[in-house]
C-alpha cells in the first residue's frame, strides 16, 4: 500500500512532511494516515539531527480537507468506547506533534478544514499561501459536531475568545489575509515561497527562542477573570441561542467547552472536549446532519445516470426562451459561470427587462463584496438578449422558460424544432407539466427533458432533472453535469404530475388552506410550521411564489391526484380573482408595506370568516401534524413509485428546493426518526378527513418488520494496532 505521508529530510537540517492521500482528491485525516502519521511523529520525536518541521500538502491548492467520509459515515453507529478512543487518538497525536523538541511549521497551501484546522493549530507556526483556494476554518457545527480534536481549545488560546466563538460556531472558514489580521498564521505568502518562509521561521525560532515560551503559554489556562469570561460568552450565547432557536445543539455545546475549558490547563480542556464531543455525537441531530452532508457530497459526484459508462456533451453555449423573471435568472446563471447564454423574447421591452434582471443579480452581489465589476463585466460579455429566435441556431441546448402553459410550450418546442440543430437538447423549465407529453412535439425525445430550477435562481440551489419516458442517459448526464458546472445541486427525477418537490409541497400547502377554512389563524398556522422548523410558514410562502401560481399548480395536481387531493380552496380561488396575487402584486393573503413587510389586512380577514363555516379547535401539535404527516406521507408515495432514484436524493431535493428543516433530514428520514409506527399513529388521527391520510403500504411494512428507508452504513473504522 502506498504511503498517504512521504517524510524527506532537507539538507538545511530541516524535515518535510508532505500529506498526500492515495487515490483521492483530496487530502483526508482516516484512521490509517492518522496512525501512520503517528508512527513519523515519534520516529522524529528522538531525533537530535533536525532543526525544525515544515508540513506541506502533496497537492495542489488543496491541504487537508478534515475526516474521512468513509469514517464519517459511521461515526454515529459506533460505540461509545470505538468513538472515544478515535477522538482520543487525535489528541494524543497532535499534543506529541506540540511536543517535538524542534519549531514546527504549517504550509497551508488551500483548504484547511475540520481535523486539518486542529492539526496545524499543534504546531508553532502557520503560514497561508494567498491564494483564493486557501481557506481554513472548522466546520463541524454544520454537521451537528463540535471541533473534538482540540479546536475549542486551542484556537481561543491562539486568536482570542471573539474570534474563536465566530470560527467555530458559525463552521464558517477565514481567507489567508483575515487568518493574518486574527492571528491564526504568521504570514500569507505566494505559494511558491511557502518552504522558503518556512525555513525562515524555523530559523528565527532558534535565534529568538520564543517558540518554546509560546509552547508553555498555549498550554496554561487562558487567564481570565470570572468577570471576563462570563461577559464574553454571556454574549455569544444569547446570539448564538437566537440563530439556532433550540433545534440545533452543536453550537451551543461548542460554546459551553469553550467556556468551561479555556481557563483551565490545556490537558484539562481537552478532556472536557472529548466529554462535549461524545455528548454531541450522541443527538440525533448529529447523525442526521451528517447523513446530511455524505448525501450532499455523494450528489456532487454522480452523473445521475447508473452506466458509468455514459459521458456527458459537451455544453459550450444555450439558448433560453423567455426573457422573465425564470428565463433571465437561467440564462445569468449560465453567463456567469462562463457559459454563453442567449436570452429570447417576443419584443424589446422584454429583453431589455431580462437584461436588466440578469445584470442586477451580479450588481446585487457586488454591494455585498461577492462579485466585483469585472465579474459583471465577464458575465455581459457571455449574454446576448434579443427578439429573433434565429440566435439559436448553433446553441448546443436551449431552455424553455415560457409561461406555465402546455398549449404554449408545445407550440414553441414544435417551432424551434426547425431552427436548432439537429443534435441540439431541449429542456423545458416547467414545474408541473409531464415531460413526456411535452417531448411528444421535440423530433427526438430521447434529447428532451426537464431543467426545473427554483426561484430566485440566483439563490436556489436545486435544479430537478426530470427524465421523460424516452430521456437518454446522455441527455441526462448532459444536463447533470451542466447543472453542476453553474453551480447548482442536480437531483434527477422520473416524470409523474409536480416531480418531486411540487408534488411532496403541495398536500402541505393545501392543508394550510383547509386549516383556514377551519378558523385556524393565518399567523397561527404560520407560527407553528416556523417553530417546526420551516423558514416561513405556508401562508406566507403562497404570498411569495404567488397564490396564482399556488393556484394552477394546485389545480394540475387536485387533477392528477385526485384520489386524495383536496378540492380547490374557495378562499384562494376568490383573491386570485381579486387580483391579489402575492408580493408581485403587493397584495395577497396579506399586504406588502413600504418595508416590503406583509402585514395582515382586514379586508382578506373578513374574507376568510366569511368561508368558515366548521371552526374547529387543534393544539399546536394537531396543527404541525396535518401539515407535516401529510407531506411525509406524500414523500413516501413518491419514494414507493421511485420518483426519486435514492430516498436520499428525495430528501435533499425538499432541503435543497423548499428549506425543508436540515435537522430533520427530509421527510423520509423524519420518517426514520420518528419510527413508522409514530407516524402511522398520528395520521390515523386523521383518517376521517381522507385518503390524503391514508397509510402507505410500505410505510405499514416498515412498521411491521422494523425496516427503515435509510439502511446503517456497513463502513468500519481502521484501529490502532
Amino acid at each position: 500500500m502506498n504511503p498517504n505521508l512521504k517524510l524527506e529530510f532537507l539538507a538545511n537540517g530541516l524535515a518535510l512532511l508532505t500529506i498526500d492521500s492515495q487515490g483521492q482528491k483530496v487530502n483526508t485525516f482516516s484512521a490509517a494516515t492518522i496512525i501512520e502519521f503517528a508512527s513519523h511523529v515519534a520516529d522524529l520525536t528522538p531525533r537530535t539531527d533536525v532543526r525544525g518541521l515544515l508540513i506541506a500538502s502533496g497537492k495542489s491548492g488543496q491541504f487537508v480537507a478534515g475526516a474521512d467520509l468513509n469514517e464519517l459515515a459511521v461515526l454515529s453507529e459506533i460505540s461509545r468506547a470505538e468513538s472515544a478512543e478515535l477522538i482520543a487518538r487525535g489528541h494524543r497525536l497532535f499534543q506529541a506533534l506540540s511536543n517535538l523538541p524542534f519549531p514546527t511549521v504549517a504550509l497551508i497551501n488551500g483548504a484547511c478544514m475540520g481535523g486539518g484546522t486542529e492539526m496545524v493549530l499543534s504546531l508553532d507556526h502557520r503560514l497561508a499561501a494567498d491564494i483564493p483556494q486557501t481557506k481554513i476554518g472548522l466546520p463541524e457545527v454544520k454537521i451537528g459536531l463540535i471541533p473534538g480534536w482540540g479546536g475549542t481549545q486551542r484556537l481561543p488560546r491562539l486568536v482570542g475568545i471573539d474570534a474563536a466563538i465566530e470560527m467555530i460556531t458559525s463552521g464558517e472558514p477565514v481567507g489567508a489575509r483575515r487568518a493574518v489580521e486574527i492571528g491564526l498564521v504568521y504570514d500569507a505568502v505566494p505559494v511558491e515561497r511557502l518552504i522558503a518562509e518556512g525555513t525562515y521561521l524555523v530559523e528565527e525560532s532558534h535565534r529568538t527562542g520564543d517558540w518554546l515560551e509560546s509552547r508553555r503559554r498555549l498550554q496554561q489556562p487562558l487567564g481570565l477573570s470570572d468577570d471576563q469570561l462570563n461577559f464574553a460568552f454571556a454574549v455569544a450565547e444569547g446570539a448564538v441561542k437566537a440563530k439556532v432557536k433550540g433545534q440545533y445543539p452543536a453550537p451551543v455545546i461548542a460554546l459551553r467547552t469553550m467556556k468551561d475549558g479555556i481557563n483551565r490547563t490545556l490537558e484539562d480542556g481537552l478532556a472536557i472536549e472529548r466529554s462535549s464531543f461524545q455528548e454531541v455525537l450522541e443527538t440525533p441531530i448529529s447523525s442526521t446532519l451528517i447523513a446530511q452532508f455524505l448525501n450532499s457530497t455523494r450528489l456532487q459526484r454522480e452523473t445521475g445516470v447508473d452506466d458509468s459508462g455514459t459521458a456527458p456533451r459537451s455544453i459550450q453555449s444555450i439558448g433560453v426562451i423567455g426573457a422573465g423573471l425564470m428565463g433571465s435568472g437561467i440564462a445569468a446563471a449560465h453567463a456567469r459561470r462562463g457559459v454563453r447564454a442567449t436570452m429570447v423574447d417576443i419584443d424589446r421591452a422584454r429583453v431589455e427587462d431580462g437584461m436588466r434582471r440578469a445584470r442586477s443579480t451580479v450588481e446585487d452581489r457586488i454591494a455585498i463584496g461577492r462579485a466585483t465589476q469585472n465579474d459583471l463585466a465577464d458575465m455581459l460579455q457571455r449574454l446576448t438578449g434579443t427578439t429573433s429566435r434565429l440566435a439559436f441556431q448553433d446553441c448546443d441546448l436551449i431552455v424553455e422558460a415560457a409561461t406555465e402553459n402546455e398549449t404554449l410550450k408545445s407550440q414553441i418546442i414544435g417551432e424551434m424544432a426547425n431552427i436548432v440543430r439537429s443534435d441540439a437538447i431541449f429542456a423545458s423549465n416547467t414545474s408541473t407539466i409531464s415531460i413526456t407529453r411535452l417531448a411528444r412535439s421535440w423530433p427526438s425525445p430521447e434529447r428532451f427533458a426537464g431543467m426545473h430550477f427554483f426561484s430566485p435562481v440566483d439563490r436556489m440551489p436545486l435544479v430537478e432533472v426530470v427524465r421523460g419516458e424516452k430521456t437518454s442517459d446522455e441527455t441526462v448526464a448532459t444536463i447533470v453535469a451542466l447543472a453542476k458546472r453553474i453551480g447548482k445541486t442536480p437531483i434527477v427525477v422520473r416524470d409523474c404530475p409536480g416531480f418531486l418537490v411540487n408534488r411532496i409541497l403541495m398536500p402541505y400547502m393545501a392543508e394550510a388552506l383547509v386549516l383556514l377554512e377551519g378558523g385556524v389563524e393565518m399567523d397561527r398556522i404560520d407560527r407553528v410550521a416556523t417553530k417546526w422548523g420551516m423558514p416561513v410558514g405556508p401562508i406566507t410562502l403562497y404570498d411569495m411564489v404567488g397564490l396564482d401560481t399556488g393556484l394552477y399548480a394546485g389545480e394540475v395536481l387536485r387533477v392528477a391526484y385526485a384520489d386524495r387531493a383536496v378540492p380547490t380552496s374557495p378562499v384562494l380561488a376568490e383573491l386570485v380573482k381579486l387580483g391579489r396575487h402575492g408580493k408581485k402584486t403587493g397584495k395577497g393573503f396579506r399586504t406588502v408595506d413600504k418595508k416590503g413587510r406583509f402585514v395582515a389586512d382586514p379586508d382578506v380577514e373578513q374574507l376568510v370568516a366569511a368561508h368558515v363555516h366548521n371552526r374547529i379547535e387543534l393544539s399546536d401539535e394537531d396543527i404541525a401534524d396535518r401539515l407535516f404527516v401529510c407531506m411525509a406521507l406524500e414523500a413516501v408515495r413518491a419514494w414507493d413509485e421511485r420518483i426519486s432514484r435514492q430516498p436520499g436524493d428525495l430528501d435533499m431535493a425538499m432541503l435543497l428546493g423548499v428549506n425543508f428543516p436540515a435537522f430533520r433530514g427530509g421527510p423520509l428520514r423524519w420518517c426514520d426518526t420518528e419510527g413508522a409506527g409514530n407516524i402511522i399513529r398520528r395520521a390515523a388521527k386523521w383518517e376521517s378527513l381522507g385518503p390524503r391520510f391514508g397509510i402507505p403500504a410500505s410505510l405499514a411494512e416498515a412498521d411491521r418488520t422494523g425496516s427503515r428507508f435509510y439502511q446503517t452504513s456497513q463502513t468500519t473504522v481502521a484501529r490502532a494496532p
